[in-house]
């Protein structure tokens, strides 16, 4: 019975080792070497501090920002720990009653009808950091009223920050709100 239990044992060491230990490793020196950015969670420092990642969202609700799109991450918005879609199907009155809120809350504050999809739907993992160019599109004119700015100089930063679709056909193109927030800040008031 030995001489079956062995070489068992002796291959799931050395697969835990090849699988478990050693390529993680050399996939994670690899990307540090190619691409360390990216590999580090593509972070965004400012003044020597981290203050996100250009992948996870964040929530924004002040009139002098571009407010993200709703995240389902439960009572704390944006939270990576409980990342996940909030799975109401169209038929969910939970999901019709907060959608509605959603639209009264965004029409009040100016955003004109019909109120573009992203603004009022959650992404599958409830941390996108994007919204549609249509959507930070409509509240130009809330955040430039906001900051005394001419709306003209903030549609010109929205149009700035447009990502087109990846090699030009995956995915659409879309806005990073944090990245704009934080150009936003950065003009000369």
């Amino acid at each position: 019975m030995l001489n079956h239990i062995r070489p068992a044992l002796t291959l799931v060491v050395v697969l835990t080792a090849l699988t478990g230990l050693a390529y993680p490793l050399a996939i994670s020196g690899i990307a540090q070497a190619v691409m360390p950015a990216m590999a580090n969670g593509s972070l965004i420092e400012r003044d020597g501090k981290i203050i996100g990642s250009a992948l996870i969202g964040q929530a924004f609700t002040s009139d002098r920002y571009f407010w993200p799109r709703p995240s389902a991450t439960g009572p704390d918005t944006y939270n990576a720990a409980a990342s996940s879609g909030s799975n109401l199907g169209t038929t969910s009155v939970k999901l019709t009653e907060r959608v509605t809120g959603d639209v009264a809350r965004l029409t009040a504050a100016g955003i004109a009808q019909p109120v573009p999809a992203d603004a009022v739907t959650t992404s599958g993992s409830g941390l996108d950091p994007h919204v549609s160019p249509t959507f930070a599109e409509a509240q130009v004119a809330r955040v430039a009223t906001a900051r005394g700015l001419e709306p003209a100089t903030v549609a010109a930063l929205v149009a700035q920050h447009v990502e087109n679709p990846d090699f030009s056909v995956i995915g659409e193109a879309r806005v990073n709100v944090l990245e704009l927030n934080l150009a936003l800040d950065a003009l000369k008031m």
